[in-house]
């Protein structure tokens, strides 16, 4: 009983945590990277405005770092110990839940490789500008990675939303749950646009 309540807590906190604050910080940034289609000037502008908040590095690990490892590993938990049920069942909500989880694993892949890109670059003495992103996706590989990347990511966060209210209990009927599958793909449509546009912006 005690392990089955400790299961439910953890899983609550691991949904509120992949919306709040981590689906949160994944809009501003992809709202931050799209004003690059605004121009140079543009991004380096809203970078430079992000990297001036005050105690940037404590909200860092206090609202990112930390609730992305705690979303991460329990996440991998889950995905290497939930049942599918696709051979059993073939009803979309099945198929999405395998996707993902599939999603949460490519975007803890991606998470780890662009901190390296951008971030750890920066403790090295290099500046996080347009030009940094520039000479990564100028890669035809890179940018190929970016974008199923991006695009794994924003399904992630939007079918996310779907569980989160389900876990949370705020979409109890199957009807309330049809409704907001259709909504959580016009979200992860428009989301997509904003950070595909945004990374090909940087060409």
């Amino acid at each position: 009983m005690t392990q089955s309540k400790n299961q439910f807590y953890l899983r609550r906190l691991h949904s509120l945590l992949g919306v709040v604050p981590l689906g949160a910080f994944l809009l501003v940034h992809l709202m931050v990277n799209h004003q690059a289609t605004k121009g140079v000037e543009a991004f380096n502008k809203a970078a430079g405005f992000m990297d001036s908040l005050p105690f940037l590095y404590a909200l860092e690990i206090i609202m990112i770092y930390i609730p992305i490892l705690y979303h991460a590993v329990y996440g991998i938990h889950i995905a290497f110990t939930a049942s599918h049920n696709i051979g059993h069942y073939s009803y979309t909500r099945n198929w999405l839940f395998l996707f993902q989880r599939l999603s949460g694993l490519l975007t803890f892949i991606f998470v780890m490789v662009h901190m390296w890109q951008t971030r750890i670059q920066k403790l090295f003495g290099h500046e996080v500008n347009f030009d940094m992103i520039h000479d990564i996706v100028t890669n035809p590989l890179w940018l190929i990675f970016y974008i199923v990347c991006i695009i794994a990511v924003v399904f992630h966060f939007a079918n996310g939303l779907w569980s989160f209210l389900v876990t949370w209990g705020i979409l109890q009927s199957p009807k309330s749950q049809r409704i907001f599958t259709w909504v959580s793909l016009a979200i992860f449509l428009v989301v997509s646009y904003i950070g595909v546009s945004a990374i090909l912006a940087f060409l």
